[in-house]
């Protein structure tokens, strides 16, 4: 059992190498990451978002305004599903308390 254990964790290593070998390099200006409109030829929001986060919400962090305003919405989503998860968690764990009659 140990070695089937073994073997899959080798082989699952052995993907995630396969897998990084064909990203690009960080530093390359070629990369897609970097430019101004997409393969579509439309612009790319990200460039956006770097570039105007200060002019739009005078906020020094980038990932603040990104969060905050950009994708408010979104986030309030995430807020709700993780306060439900939560929430529901705490009333499943807690001890009942029985009705002495």
């Amino acid at each position: 059992m140990k070695l089937l254990k073994f073997a899959i964790l080798a082989l699952f290593a052995g993907v995630l190498i396969y897998a990084s070998n064909d990203l690009p390099y960080r530093g390359d200006p070629d990369n897609l990451m970097h430019a101004e409109r997409s393969i579509t030829d439309t612009p790319v929001k990200g460039n956006y978002f770097i570039q105007e986060a200060y002019n739009d919400a005078r906020t020094p962090n980038m990932v603040t305004v990104v969060l905050g305003d950009y994708r408010s919405i979104d986030t309030f989503g995430e807020q709700v599903v993780i306060f439900t998860a939560g929430l529901i968690t705490i009333l499943v764990l807690r001890k009942q308390r029985r009705r002495e009659e």
